[in-house]
């Protein structure tokens, strides 16, 4: 098992700061590998570490991480922008994400949020209903999907004869 695995298997196994003590170590030498930033980034978010994380996601993100890591760490880093206050940094960052990754949803909810926080209810919502009608197992639900979708956009809408 390499360096970067072993780290690895002790965040996930709750021995956070050692698994930050020992991708500090790597960082130094191997300063352009995006996935050692990445797991520095999470680990620090585990440890509600927030305000530290940032720059270690945005290293990862810089540095090229790809694939699935990248969409989660554009997550991390837009949700962590937002618990800090930092919404606008926040909104930047999912809009972008869900430009690169249109297809994860997850961007999407947690975009709304930060929408939310922005006083952007309207926009909030419909984010939310049309993620709900497109997710939606449940029966009633589906029933309404036309409902859903076509008041989405119109939250504040009346119509008075």
């Amino acid at each position: 098992m390499n360096s970067l695995d072993q780290a690895i298997s002790l965040r996930q196994k709750g021995n956070i700061q050692e698994a930050i003590q020992l991708l500090q170590e790597i960082s130094v030498t191997e300063p352009d590998n995006a996935q050692v930033w990445y797991q520095l980034a999470w680990s620090h978010d585990s440890l509600s570490l927030e305000r530290q994380a940032v720059p270690y996601y945005e290293r990862a993100l810089n540095t090229g991480l790809t694939g699935e890591d990248r969409a989660g760490a554009i997550l991390g880093l837009g949700s962590t922008y937002r618990t800090l206050g930092q919404y606008e940094q926040a909104k930047q960052c999912f809009e972008n994400g869900i430009r690169e990754f249109p297809d994860h949803r997850e961007l999407k909810i947690f975009y709304a949020m930060v929408l939310y926080n922005l006083g952007e209810h309207a926009e909030a919502m419909r984010q939310l209903l049309v993620q709900l009608a497109d997710t939606s197992a449940d029966q009633g639900i589906k029933s309404y999907d036309k409902a859903i979708r076509f008041y989405a956009d119109q939250l504040d809408q009346t119509w008075n004869d």
